[in-house]
């Protein structure tokens, strides 16, 4: 019963969102083109549609799946309260459950329109000034967005790492690969803030630590005319020392690019080979690039940075208390945690739901 409601308020607030009627004609105007005998010369081009077929149709398979599951769960409990097996009731509520969440989930997806939502994210997490205390923080935020990708399939890799003096991280650069992995991550953009006791502080006094996330949609291709001369590239490498030792090499494998024109830097360490390595930085910067052209044509930054103009100290987006209370709160949208515990092991839905139906019904403050 409880995944039905939830279907319905699917339906009922998100519904205007989600236009399957329209996605529909879209995906017979597209598999039209694709049925034509030329549609395969242009190589490039015919992926390009082939994949956006695909992302017009995943939405509306889910949702008719969804849709059958929630028809065969309303059959079960009929039939369970009928003839009165606990056992077939007790199935029931376990599948209810389940779809609870997956609905709710779909609930995000739907929210998703913008033109970069469905591509992968590339997540940066800089500490902020106070040293150990932290880089510690910036730290614990990767390990949330390591956990929060492991629980919804996604793959995360360390593309670029730098180590703090003592523990924790400086900066870290990390690739989330999966279907909206963008959509769903750009509501943590912005500056997280730390209030706790610090283990570090032998007189045991609390203190508060910034740091900085940056979120990118990956973009792998020459998309939206960016051009990138190699007269505008400066080519550095140097040894690889990734987290752990687990990547360390002998040979100079790591590549940093600096983008003359922009002044825009990026580096990759993540693989052996200096070639591939190369080639994901090259794929970090346009995706660096893009985002810097969306910027310049909306002041607001409502498709790819959300509200906030810049990243700076004092303006965090959200706050991560330990003591003297826990709490986790989201200062763009209210939603608020007291299982801080929960929101460390990746438990962001709840803040990136909020977000994501604030923004939706333009309610976030500009």
């Amino acid at each position: 019963m409880t995944a039905q409601s939830g279907w319905k308020r699917s339906l009922s607030i998100y519904g205007g969102l989600f236009d399957v009627e329209g996605r529909l004609e879209q995906i017979s105007e597209l598999e039209h083109r694709v049925a034509a005998p030329d549609f395969w010369n242009d190589q490039a081009q015919a992926q390009k549609t082939m994949k956006h077929v695909a992302a017009l149709k995943e939405p509306i398979d889910h949702l008719k799946g969804l849709q059958a599951r929630v028809d065969d769960l309303a059959v079960t409990i009929s039939l369970a309260e009928e003839s009165g097996d606990s056992e077939l009731l007790a199935e029931a509520n376990r599948e209810g459950d389940l779809l609870d969440k997956e609905i709710h989930q779909f609930e995000l997806q739907i929210l998703l329109s913008g033109k970069y939502d469905s591509f992968n994210a590339i997540v940066t997490i800089h500490a902020g000034a106070g040293g150990t205390e932290a880089q510690d923080w910036a730290s614990m935020l990767q390990r949330m967005f390591i956990r929060w990708g492991e629980q919804h399939k996604y793959k995360v890799e360390i593309l670029d790492y730098l180590a703090g003096d003592e523990a924790g991280t400086k900066s870290v650069t990390m690739a989330v690969r999966g279907l909206y992995a963008y959509g769903f991550l750009q509501p943590e953009m912005g500056v997280h803030r730390l209030v706790r006791i610090s283990p570090f502080d032998a007189s045991g006094r609390r203190h508060t630590s910034f740091a900085a996330v940056e979120v990118m949609p990956e973009v792998d291709e020459e998309v939206d005319d960016i051009e990138i001369r190699s007269e505008d590239l400066r080519v550095d490498t140097y040894r690889a020392s990734g987290a752990g030792g687990q990547h360390i090499n002998k040979t100079d494998s790591a590549v940093r690019l600096t983008h003359l024109p922009t002044g825009i830097v990026v580096a990759c360490q993540q693989e052996r080979s200096q070639i591939q390595n190369r080639v994901q930085a090259m794929t970090m910067l346009r995706s660096k690039l893009v985002e810097l052209k969306i910027e310049e044509q909306n002041k607001e930054l409502t498709q790819v940075r959300g509200p906030q103009m810049e990243i700076t100290w004092g303006s965090q987006i959200r706050s991560y208390v330990f003591q003297p209370y826990q709490m986790v709160k989201d200062h763009r949208s209210g939603v608020e945690m007291g299982n801080v515990q929960a929101v460390m092991d990746g438990e962001l839905d709840p803040f990136i739901y909020g977000y994501l139906e604030k923004r939706a019904k333009g309610e976030l403050e500009k």
